[in-house]
């Protein structure tokens, strides 16, 4: 579609949502959202006409990219049919969906309680731990984001947790692996991983086995930044779970449906969770869905005892319909391999070759469709571009990357000290060449504050 600009229309677009809409996350006097016109494949444009290239794929679960004809088509169908119904019931749209979502999850995964996001698929998913249990605690991650809502904000790992961290939600954190910025003095992805494994059954000897019910991780952090844990390590958080009867959690909600060239990213690693959530790519993003994919023996624990837990809109018709198109349109399209292939291919080499260019990278690092450049001031002491949690002026230098990745068209996921690469998984190559051309135009910016 050719963007037909319309500053007009924008103009009272902008007007109306800087006069009522409360954003996420922000301080709503200091941003200056940009008013979006319209989206097609892994484009979007505003009322000006100026199109972007997007490199975020929304919050990254755009898998499919906007406006897929097939998706589409079938919201539309739906739509028609049925519209909504309650959660109580068997609706076809819901149990086609479950069961495309069930056949794909890694073993015993059958049963799934479908949420309307990822932070209330995390709330579940630790409600049945605790319930599954009889124990109060759970174990997370630094460098980790699981949901806004308040148990999923209290189990991130991030500087959005602080304000609402009144540390009484049970939660306690602990060091993931992370050899770039190694909390265990490691010089080996093998060291590494075996340092982080012993700080956490320390951890647990600590707190004490019997109290924790449940670990929750990503199964490779996202907006922490794409830190792909080294091998061995996700089946020894496995064997450690074992161990103590604790559940093992894995947040897929970011990782999954194809962002990691594999359908779920547990594949990557060859382990199966207790309990895995699951979100935007399900559907594309399309409306809103999550879920939490069971184990028989945590589903086993609710056969004859009820679940406390549930939400007006579980497993919507629309959202479900969407879904069951999405995953259709992935397996007929390809377009897990293609995010496999991409990232092996095209992804992952063009990164490498800009970090031998650009003193800002630090490094590179990802899978598929799922890539974080680490930004620095100087490569050899690996100095953060900018300080942990920076805003303001002292976060100058990401927004000059930004503002430069944007006038060349591209539209960049930046967070801290990291620019991501998470175009949607079904992106051709030639769109990325674009976008990774335009990232090597804006790098020369960050270039300039480098050491």
């Amino acid at each position: 579609m050719t963007p037909q600009p319309d500053p007009e229309v924008g103009a009272a677009v902008k007007a109306a949502d800087r006069a009522h809409v409360f954003h996420s996350w922000s301080a709503q006097e200091l941003i200056d959202p940009l008013a979006v016109a319209g989206a097609e494949g892994s484009y979007f444009w505003d009322y000006d006409g100026k199109r972007y290239l997007d490199f975020t794929s929304g919050l990254v679960y755009t898998n499919i990219g906007y406006q897929h004809p097939k998706v589409v088509a079938a919201i539309q169908e739906q739509a028609a049919r049925m519209t909504t119904f309650a959660p109580a019931f068997a609706v076809e749209a819901r149990s086609e969906a479950a069961r495309l979502i069930a056949e794909r999850t890694p073993g015993d995964l059958d049963k799934i309680f479908f949420t309307n996001g990822g932070a209330d698929a995390i709330e579940h998913a630790v409600r049945m731990a605790r319930l599954h249990t009889g124990r109060p605690k759970v174990l997370s991650a630094y460098r980790s984001y699981h949901g806004g809502t308040q148990q999923a904000v209290n189990i991130t790992g991030d500087p959005r947790r602080w304000a609402s961290d009144g540390a009484a939600a049970g939660v306690v954190h602990f060091w993931a692996p992370f050899l770039y910025r190694s909390r265990f003095y490691a010089e080996t992805e093998e060291q590494e991983c075996a340092r982080a494994l012993e700080h956490l059954e320390t951890t647990i000897a600590f707190e004490g086995p019997a109290t924790i019910a449940a670990i929750v991780l990503e199964t490779i952090p996202g907006t922490a930044g794409i830190m792909v844990p080294p091998p061995g390590y996700l089946a020894g958080v496995r064997e450690i779970c074992d161990k103590y009867g604790i559940v093992f959690v894995l947040d897929e909600v970011m990782a999954g449906f194809g962002r990691t060239g594999e359908w779920f990213a547990a594949d990557l690693f060859d382990v199966t969770p207790d309990l895995m959530t699951f979100a935007k790519g399900v559907n594309s993003g399309y409306v809103p869905l999550g879920g939490v994919a069971i184990s028989g023996a945590i589903a086993e624990t609710f056969a004859k005892r009820p679940y406390p837990g549930g939400l007006t809109y579980s497993g919507h018709p629309l959202a479900c319909a969407a879904a069951v198109a999405t995953i259709q349109v992935m397996a007929e399209e390809g377009v897990v391999e293609n995010a496999a292939r991409l990232g092996a291919d095209v992804v992952g080499p063009a990164l490498r070759e800009l970090a031998e260019r650009h003193p800002s990278v630090g490094e590179v690092r990802g899978v598929g469709m799922f890539w974080a450049l680490e930004l620095v001031r100087n490569r050899e002491t690996r100095e953060p571009l900018v300080p942990y949690n920076a805003a303001g002026a002292a976060n100058a230098p990401m927004a000059a990357l930004g503002a430069a990745a944007k006038a060349a068209g591209l539209w960049p996921f930046i967070n801290m000290n990291r620019t991501h690469v998470v175009p949607p998984c079904n992106v051709g190559e030639a769109e990325l060449k674009e976008g990774l051309a335009a990232l090597d135009t804006a790098l020369a910016v960050a270039d300039e504050y480098t050491e």
